[in-house]
């Protein structure tokens, strides 16, 4: 009498699983560089809100506004959603690429794009409140 061995049995190897696992794999890399853009041009825009506001200040434009730390706080805040998208995205991406590794490799959603969409509408809902009292004292 034989004594079935422990755990799951091994799966034969199938060639459609690996090729499917191995599209999986790019679409989450090229999922994972479509962030990298986006985190980039959301750093870039908080270094240059800031930037354009010091060109202002600078003319004769800058003697009626004084909106200094408003866009400091614009941009630092541009910075931090691009930063935590960034840092959201390659998590995701290790995420990914570990389940793949799996013989069981199953779909689970992800909310990053979510949560930084809803980051950005509280920004521009900051910023859009800041230049309407702003624009109100004048």
């Amino acid at each position: 009498m034989q004594i079935p061995p422990e755990g799951p049995e091994p799966q034969a190897y199938n060639l459609n699983n690996e090729l499917a696992k191995e599209r999986t794999r790019a679409a989450a890399d090229r999922t994972l560089m479509a962030w990298i853009r986006t985190s980039l041009s959301l750093i870039g825009f908080g270094f240059s809100i800031p930037t354009i506001v010091r060109t202002l200040e600078a003319t004769r434009a800058g003697e009626h506004l004084n909106p200094h730390h408003f866009t400091n706080a614009v941009g630092l805040s541009f910075i931090s959603v691009g930063i935590f998208a960034a840092a959201a995205a390659l998590k995701e991406h290790r995420r990914t690429l570990k389940r793949l590794r799996n013989d069981r490799f199953t779909y689970e959603s992800s909310n990053i794009a979510e949560t930084v969409a809803i980051a950005l509408l509280l920004v521009g809902l900051l910023s859009f409140v800041g230049v309407l009292i702003k624009a109100l004292n004048f």
